[in-house]
């Protein structure tokens, strides 16, 4: 027995990526990118956790000056930034990994100190978050009302995703994660606690899930399918985003998603219905693996047995890590080593 029969630590074909193992870093929010420029320490931080065949999602990075709701997370709209950004993705290159950049739009998450000019944050809604308790569960997060989008302006935003996607591949990244998960903007046009439309936006399932697929679609037009990919929680419910429906909702999407060929998507368990909190729920993702026909990658709560549980039995093909990432860099390598040293015990 070798270390190549544990399931986390089996190579698998992403597209046209061959990855040694399945275990992907989660995107993390650091919050170091100073006036929302990539900074040198990051050249370090992703290096460490770069592994020969291993992929890595980057940190949520603006695709707007409307876009942020948090001090000092990256953009890429912006040359500079896009400068920025490229001795990091050649860093995580060197050390043979493969790299997607995560883009964004917080929405209504934010408030007028984020926002150009003072602005009102932008969203599909006038209604407003509530006060949330961070997660260091003390400070408290307030949120300015949000100004509704006009539906005129609606592919303005489209636009801003599809120049962030070429930016992130002009920055040398291998692709792009479309983050639409969390409770952020795209989630906020998709699910029905939030979104409250009567343009062709809103309303139906189909109207509601609209505002995502054009930035899908106008992404793949941009880069291609190939570099492609979505994150999405239909069962979470992040910054009072939840759903009436989230079964229906996720099967609408992954099967809208099939149509443009992406290369994969990334959801949330429905365990992790608030940041940090399991809870017990009859619903799981295998509809939504089982409808989506390319690489299907789970996140939150994962162990190192729940992980190659849910790669041995088919249940994903990838688990993201974020947490037990963090706190060990060398991951792969790691749980590799601790394989063949139980192994000599045997």
């Amino acid at each position: 027995m070798g270390s190549d029969t544990i399931p986390l630590l089996t190579p698998y074909k992403m597209g046209n990526f061959d990855l040694s193992h399945r275990i992907v870093l989660a995107p993390l929010t650091r919050q170091r990118s100073f006036n929302s420029i990539p900074q040198q320490h990051a050249i370090l931080y992703y290096s460490q956790r770069a592994s020969k065949g291993g992929l890595l999602i980057a940190e949520a990075t603006g695709v707007s000056d409307t876009a942020q709701g948090y001090p000092n997370t990256p953009g890429i709209w912006t040359k500079e930034q896009v400068e920025a950004w490229k001795p990091i993705v050649d860093a995580v290159h060197e050390k043979g990994g493969v790299f997607f950049c995560q883009i964004w739009h917080v929405g209504r998450v934010s408030n007028y100190e984020f926002q150009p000019n003072g602005q009102p944050p932008i969203s599909c809604t006038d209604k407003p978050v509530a006060p949330q308790v961070r997660a260091n569960g003390i400070d408290v997060a307030k949120f300015a009302p949000p100004r509704r989008l006009a539906t005129e302006e609606i592919p303005l935003i489209v636009n801003n995703f599809r120049v962030a996607a070429r930016n992130a591949i002009e920055a040398g990244f291998d692709g792009v994660e479309i983050h639409g998960a969390h409770g952020y903007l795209i989630d906020q046009f998709l699910k029905d606690q939030v979104n409250d439309r009567t343009d062709k936006y809103g309303g139906s399932l189909e109207n509601r899930c609209r505002f995502a697929l054009e930035i899908v679609e106008a992404i793949v037009n941009e880069i291609g399918a190939d570099k492609v990919g979505i994150r999405l929680s239909p069962y979470a419910n992040y910054m009072e985003s939840g759903d009436s429906n989230p079964d229906a909702l996720g099967l609408y999407m992954v099967n809208s998603l099939n149509k443009f060929g992406i290369l994969y998507c990334h959801v949330v368990e429905p365990r992790m219905v608030k940041v940090g909190e399991k809870v017990e729920t009859p619903h799981n993702l295998l509809p939504m693996r089982n409808a989506f026909r390319g690489t299907f990658i789970v996140a939150e709560g994962y162990n190192r047995e729940e992980g190659n549980k849910a790669i041995s039995s088919g249940y994903a093909d990838l688990v993201a890590y974020g947490r037990v990432f963090l706190a060990n860099p060398d991951l792969p390598r790691s749980l590799s080593y601790m394989v063949r040293k139980m192994l000599q015990l045997i």
